[in-house]
């Protein structure tokens, strides 16, 4: 929770932030999932829309520096203030990279369409993508109520969205396998599935600054990685 301080403008500073924050976070959600319904879809349009939305995350993490910076030099924050700014900053960065990751899913859409698959061959990737999704709003909520008691968990998920990223990225290579006309689309779908696996780790960089925010303490560097994609291989029966 933050403190009230006897200067109004300050806390408008303070809560600029923060409503920044949640904008920013609620547009990053949207660009992903529109970015995911596009490729299932082959909605061409629906993908350049999610292109061009990528310059309102630009758009914010800059208003948010330019912010940061001011309120530093202005009020001289100390203790939980200052960890209020820095942790701003830092969640808008993950939020513009969460954006640049949907955004290039979204410009895979033209490519992949070109192959056009039933839906069932996209099951995989939907289901990594809720995964990822569902991190994301599990710490901007506890970003917005600065609570840590759901931090650890969230932090833990990760692993489960690594898990998942391997066995897709394994069925996708059985795919290809299977037949060589798989091979261009299901190509860039691994991209896609790289950038959704990244979109979970940016979660968890999000819920480690929550942590430091609320509490001043950094958490554990080591964290659960269960990425073994680099272990696979397939087999020719």
């Amino acid at each position: 929770m933050q403190v009230e301080h006897t200067v109004s403008d300050y806390d408008e500073d303070l809560r600029f932030l923060t409503q920044k924050i949640s904008a920013m976070g609620g547009q990053a959600e949207r660009m992903v999932e529109r970015a995911i319904d596009a490729l299932i879809r082959s909605d061409h349009k629906l993908a350049e829309t999610v292109v061009a939305d990528d310059i309102v995350l630009d758009n914010g993490q800059r208003d948010i520096d330019e912010k940061a910076v001011l309120v530093i030099v202005k009020r001289q924050p100390m203790a939980q203030d200052l960890r209020e700014i820095i942790g701003a900053i830092r969640i808008s960065a993950d939020l513009e990279r969460i954006g640049d990751l949907g955004k290039n899913i979204a410009k895979r859409v033209s490519v992949v369409t070109e192959y056009r698959q039933p839906v069932s061959f996209y099951r995989g990737l939907q289901a990594l993508t809720d995964l990822a999704l569902t991190q994301l709003k599990f710490v901007l909520d506890a970003y917005s109520t600065r609570s840590i008691s759901q931090i650890e968990v969230v932090r833990d998920r990760d692993d489960q969205t690594d898990a998942k990223y391997t066995s897709l990225f394994r069925e996708l290579l059985t795919y290809m396998m299977e037949d060589p006309r798989n091979i261009t689309p299901c190509t860039h779908l691994l991209f896609c599935a790289k950038n959704l696996e990244r979109i979970g780790d940016h979660a968890t960089n999000i819920a480690e600054t929550v942590y430091y925010i609320s509490t001043g303490e950094q958490m554990p560097i080591e964290r659960p990685k269960d990425d073994t994609s680099h272990e696979v291989t397939i087999t020719k029966g």
